[in-house]
C-alpha cells in the first residue's frame, strides 16, 4: 500500500492510502515510521502524480473551469487543521455543504481526490488526459471510421489475423532497405488476403489507409526511419548526432584523422603534351585545432605505401617541403611537428603488421575506423571539399559531373591544365591559408578557452600547446622515416637479399657468412622497410621487433632497377612477365615441334634398322666398331671435301705474285691428334 504524508503533528504524523477509494487521513507516531523502515518494511516510493504539479492547464478551458471550483468549494476546508480528524471533519463539510448547497458526497469525493493526487490545485483536474484511451487498441465487430458515402461496399474491421498479415507483408516489402512503396506492399497484401479470404468481396478488402493507418500505429517513428533506411547510410547520414570529435581529445596531437581521395581536377604531364588524370589527395588533420598537419599529392593510388608519405610529411618540419615549391614560412607558421598520440584511418590503410613499427617504436595508438563509416572521421572528409573549394572555380579541366554535355558541350578533360606540381603548389598554398586564417565558425569551443581568441586553427593549436596536453613527442626524422616506411618479407639465397624479386647485399651482410655456399641452413623470417620512391636500397632488419638494420643495395644482379623506384620496378616486372608469358607459349609450342620430329626421326630409324645377324656372336660385333667407325669417317670426309670444292664452271683469273705464293689460310687439321680410332 502506498501512503502520503499530508502533514506533521508534533510526535505523530498525518498520512493517507492514496491507492483506495474509502481511504481517510490518519494518525501515526513518528517513532513506529522509523522503526518501519529500520525493519524494511516501509520504503519510499516515487510519486504516480508527480507530474500534477508541473502540468501546464490551457487558459479558459472546462478542465481550467472545473479544478477552479473544485478549489474554491474545498479551499476553506483544508486550511482547517481539524479536518484531518474524523471528529471535526463531519462538522466542517456539513457547515460548509450548508453555505454552499453543494452536497456532502461532492465535498468529500474533492477532498479525498486532493489528498491523494498531491495537496495541490492541479490535484482537483479531471482526468480528461486519459480519455479516449490513448495508445490502445479498440476493438469492435463493427467497422471503425466514417462510413463510405462514394466508394462501393462497407469495408471490413482490421482483426487479429488481417493485422498479422499486415505485419507480415510490411516487414517483407516495405519496412526494410529494399525501397519498395506502401501501394506495392499493400498490392502484395491483397494478393495474400484474396487467397485466405475468397468469400470476401474485392470492394470490402482492406484499404491502403488501413494498411497506413496500422503500420503508423504499430511502428514507431524512430523505428520506421531506421528499418526503412540502408544500415550503412543510417549510420553515416542518417542517425541522430549526440556527440562531437572535439570532446574526444585532451588537446593538439591527441588525435590525428587521416584519409584520401582522388582530386575532381584532370592533370597534365611535366611537359604537358598528355593527360594523366586525376591526382590521389591524402590530408593529415590534427581532430583538436583542425590543423592541416600533413599531406601528400601524386599519382599512386590509396595504400599503405602512400599513407606512409603523408604520416612523413605531417610529424617532420614542413620548411623545405614549402621552398620546394616557392613558398617560403618559418616553423611558427606550421607547428605540426612530432608524433602524436593516436591515429585514426581505414582499415585497409594502416592495419596489419606494416604499422606494427611504429606502434611498438614510438607509441602511437592506431585506431580504425568501420568499414563504410566515413563519418567516423568527420573532420578530415570535411577538409576534402572545403580544400578543393579553392581551386574549383578557378582551375580547368575540374570534373563538373558529365563527361560529355548536351546541346554542343565539351569534354572537360580536355581542358587540362595543370601539371602535378602546379596543382601541389596550389593545395599547399590553399592548406597555409586555412591554418593560419580560416575562421571556424561552427567550432565547439571548451568551456575555458577565452572569449576573445579568434578561432582559427593556429590560434587554437598555440592555445592548446599552452594550456593543455603540452608538445608532441619529437623523435630523430630518419627514425620516424624508417619506422613508417613499408616492410616486406624477404629471404636470403646465393644471389643476396631477394626482396621483390630483386637482389640487394651489404658489406654487413658479406661478413656475417649468410650468403656463403657452404651448405648450412640459412636465416629465415627476415623483413626488409623499403622506400617506394627509391629501389636502390632496403633497410634489412635482423629481427623481427629489433631497430636494428642494415642498408643493402642491389646487387649488379639487378643493376637494370637502378636509379628507379619500386614502382617502375614492379611496372617493368610486370611486362617482363607478360613477354615472357608471350615467349613461354611460343617454347612450348616449339617444343612439343621437336619432340614430335625426334620420336618421329627414332621411329623411322628402327623400321629401317635391318634384322639382327644371329650368326655373329655379339662379341664380334663390338669389335668391330673401331673398322666401322673409320669407314664412316672416311666416307663423311670424302663427302665434305666434295661438298667444298671450287667451282670450276668459271674462268679464273690470272694472279702474278710479287713474294711467292702465300699460305691459303685454312686451319691445319689435327683431328687426328685430337681423337684416336678408339671410341
Amino acid at each position: 500500500e502506498r501512503y502520503r504524508i499530508l502533514a506533521l503533528a508534533g510526535q505523530h504524523a498525518i498520512w493517507m492510502n492514496i491507492d483506495s477509494d474509502k481511504a481517510w487521513p490518519e494518525l501515526v507516531k513518528a517513532t513506529e515510521i522509523g522503526q518501519w523502515i529500520l525493519d524494511e518494511s516501509l520504503r519510499r516510493v516515487e510519486d504516480p502524480y508527480s507530474e500534477l504539479a508541473s502540468l501546464a492547464v490551457e487558459q479558459g478551458s472546462k478542465a481550467q473551469v472545473i479544478r477552479d471550483q473544485r478549489y474554491e468549494l474545498i479551499a476553506p476546508l483544508i486550511v482547517d487543521e481539524e479536518i484531518y480528524y474524523r471528529s471535526g471533519r463531519g462538522r466542517l463539510v456539513q457547515s460548509r455543504s450548508d453555505e454552499t448547497d453543494k452536497p456532502r458526497k461532492s465535498l468529500y469525493k474533492n477532498l479525498r481526490q486532493f489528498w491523494q493526487r498531491g495537496a495541490v490545485p492541479n490535484a482537483l483536474l479531471p482526468d480528461y488526459r486519459k480519455s479516449g484511451g490513448k495508445g490502445q487498441r479498440k476493438v469492435s465487430r463493427k467497422k471503425l471510421g466514417r462510413p463510405r458515402k462514394i466508394s462501393p461496399g462497407t469495408g471490413i474491421t482490421v482483426d487479429g489475423a488481417i493485422g498479422k498479415m499486415f505485419r507480415l507483408i510490411l516487414d517483407r516489402y516495405y519496412v526494410n532497405d529494399k525501397g519498395h512503396s506502401l501501394p506495392y506492399a499493400h498490392r502484395r497484401f491483397i494478393d495474400m488476403f484474396e487467397a485466405a479470404n475468397p468469400d470476401v468481396r474485392p470492394e470490402d478488402y482492406p484499404t491502403l489507409d488501413q494498411i497506413r493507418y496500422f503500420y503508423r500505429r504499430e511502428y514507431e517513428n524512430a523505428d520506421r526511419i531506421r528499418l526503412r533506411a540502408n544500415r550503412i547510410s543510417y549510420q553515416k547520414d542518417i542517425r541522430p548526432l549526440t556527440g562531437t570529435a572535439t570532446a574526444g581529445v585532451l588537446g593538439p596531437g591527441s588525435r590525428y584523422e587521416i584519409d584520401a581521395t582522388i582530386a575532381d581536377v584532370y592533370l597534365l604531364s611535366a611537359d604537358r603534351q598528355r593527360i594523366i588524370g586525376r591526382p590521389t589527395l591524402y590530408v593529415v588533420v590534427d581532430v583538436f585545432s583542425r590543423m592541416v598537419a600533413g599531406f601528400y599529392i601524386g599519382l599512386e593510388n590509396p595504400s599503405y605505401v602512400t599513407a606512409m608519405s603523408a604520416l612523413t610529411t605531417s610529424m617532420s618540419d614542413k620548411i623545405e617541403l614549402c621552398a620546394h615549391y616557392d613558398l617560403e614560412i618559418t616553423q611558427e607558421q606550421w607547428p605540426t611537428v612530432g608524433i602524436p598520440n593516436a591515429i585514426l584511418a581505414d582499415r585497409g590503410e594502416l592495419l596489419g603488421h606494416q604499422i606494427e613499427s611504429l606502434e611498438k617504436a614510438f607509441g602511437v595508438r592506431i585506431e580504425t575506423a568501420p568499414p563504410y563509416r566515413g563519418d567516423a572521421k568527420g573532420i578530415v572528409e570535411r577538409y576534402f571539399r572545403t580544400l578543393q573549394a579553392e581551386f574549383k572555380p578557378f582551375t580547368p579541366g575540374v570534373v563538373t559531373g558529365t563527361k560529355v554535355r548536351k546541346q554542343g558541350g565539351k569534354d572537360y578533360r580536355l581542358d587540362a591544365t595543370l601539371t602535378l606540381d602546379d596543382f601541389t603548389q596550389i593545395m599547399l598554398a590553399s592548406i597555409l591559408h586555412r591554418n593560419q586564417y580560416a575562421v571556424l565558425s561552427k567550432y565547439d569551443r571548451d568551456p575555458d578557452m577565452p572569449n576573445d581568441m579568434a578561432l582559427t586553427p593556429l590560434n587554437i593549436w598555440n592555445w592548446g600547446i599552452q594550456n593543455r596536453t603540452g608538445r608532441l613527442k619529437n623523435v630523430s626524422e630518419h627514425a620516424l622515416r624508417i619506422a613508417l616506411l613499408p616492410r616486406q618479407k624477404v629471404h636470403l639465397s646465393d644471389l643476396g637479399v631477394s626482396c621483390f624479386g630483386a637482389y640487394y647485399t651489404s658489406k654487413e651482410l658479406l661478413a656475417s657468412g649468410w650468403l656463403h655456399r657452404n651448405g648450412d641452413r640459412r636465416v629465415t623470417g627476415l623483413q626488409a622497410a623499403y622506400d617506394p620512391a627509391v629501389a636502390d636500397y632496403i633497410y634489412l632488419f635482423l629481427e623481427k621487433d629489433s631497430s636494428e638494420y642494415w642498408v643493402c643495395s642491389l646487387t649488379d644482379r639487378s643493376r637494370q632497377f637502378r636509379g628507379k623506384s619500386m614502382w617502375e620496378l614492379w611496372a617493368s616486372q610486370e611486362e617482363q612477365r607478360k613477354a615472357m608469358s608471350v615467349a613461354k607459349v611460343a617454347e612450348t609450342t616449339s617444343k612439343r615441334e621437336l619432340e614430335n620430329l625426334v620420336s618421329n626421326t627414332i621411329k623411322n630409324a628402327e623400321r629401317s634398322r635391318p634384322a639382327i645377324n644371329k650368326q655373329q656372336s655379339k662379341a664380334a660385333t663390338v669389335r668391330g666398331i673401331r673398322d666401322n667407325r673409320k669407314q664412316e669417317r672416311d666416307a663423311q670426309r670424302a663427302e665434305q671435301t666434295k661438298a667444298r670444292q671450287p667451282d670450276t664452271s668459271k674462268p679464273k683469273s690470272d694472279v702474278t705474285y710479287l713474294h711467292g705464293k702465300p699460305d691459303d689460310g685454312a686451319f691445319p687439321d689435327f683431328l687426328d691428334e685430337l681423337f684416336g680410332d678408339d671410341e
